[in-house]
C-alpha cells in the first residue's frame, strides 16, 4: 500500500524547480526548470544570462538588463533552454523526457521543447497573464503539435514550501505586470 504522505514525483519536481527559480539574479522574473525522464532528473536550469558573462542583479542593479523590442531580456536565456542546452551538451537523452517550469513555455522555449521531442510539460503559472498577454501561445503551439501539456495541480495535502518570485520592484514597471504577478503570487 502507498503511503499517504509520500508525494509524486510531480511534486517532488515542481518543488526543485520553485527552488531553483530563486537562483536566478534576474531582476523581473525568476523561472527554474527541471527536466527528467521517467523517475530521474537529467538537467535543471534557471533564467540568467549564459554562464561567465554577467549576472544582471549585480551589473544593471535596481533596473535589469537591457529590454529587447518586446520588453523581454536581451541578455538572458531562459530557464528550460538552460536545463535543455546543458543536457544536449552533457550528451543525455533528450526525446521523450518531461520538463517541469514554473512559467509557461514562451513561443521560442515551446519550439525548442518540440524539436528536442519533449513529451510533455508541466507548468506552474502562465506566461501569458504574467506578460499581460491574451493568449499562451507557447502551450497553444506544444498542444497543436501533440505535446502533452498540463498546469500543475498538486496532490491532496501536498503544498509547495514556496512560490517562485515573479517580480522584484522595479522603477517604472508598468502597472499591469505588477498587478498581475502580485496577485498570482500572493
Amino acid at each position: 500500500m502507498l503511503n499517504a504522505h509520500r508525494p509524486r514525483f510531480d511534486d517532488i519536481f515542481m518543488e526543485l524547480a520553485v527552488n531553483l527559480a530563486k537562483r536566478s539574479h534576474c531582476i523581473r522574473a525568476q523561472v527554474g526548470a527541471v527536466l527528467t525522464r521517467e523517475t530521474r532528473i537529467i538537467s535543471i536550469g534557471y533564467n540568467g544570462p549564459p554562464a561567465e558573462t554577467h549576472n544582471c542583479d549585480e551589473e544593471f542593479p535596481g533596473v535589469g538588463c537591457p529590454r529587447d523590442s518586446k520588453g523581454s531580456c536581451s541578455l538572458a536565456l531562459h530557464a528550460e533552454q538552460n536545463a535543455i542546452l546543458y543536457a544536449a551538451k552533457n550528451g543525455s537523452a533528450i526525446e521523450g523526457a518531461t520538463i517541469y517550469v514554473t512559467l509557461s513555455p514562451c513561443i521560442a522555449c515551446a519550439r525548442i521543447i518540440y524539436s528536442m521531442k519533449i513529451e510533455r510539460v508541466i507548468y506552474l503559472h502562465s506566461y501569458a497573464q504574467y506578460k499581460g498577454i491574451g493568449v499562451d501561445e507557447g502551450v497553444e503551439f506544444l498542444r497543436r503539435f501533440g505535446v502533452r501539456v498540463e498546469q500543475y495541480v498538486p496532490a491532496p495535502g501536498f503544498v509547495l514550501q514556496s512560490e517562485p518570485p515573479l517580480s522584484r520592484q522595479v522603477p517604472d514597471e508598468p502597472a499591469s505586470v505588477t498587478s498581475v504577478v502580485s496577485t498570482r503570487v500572493a
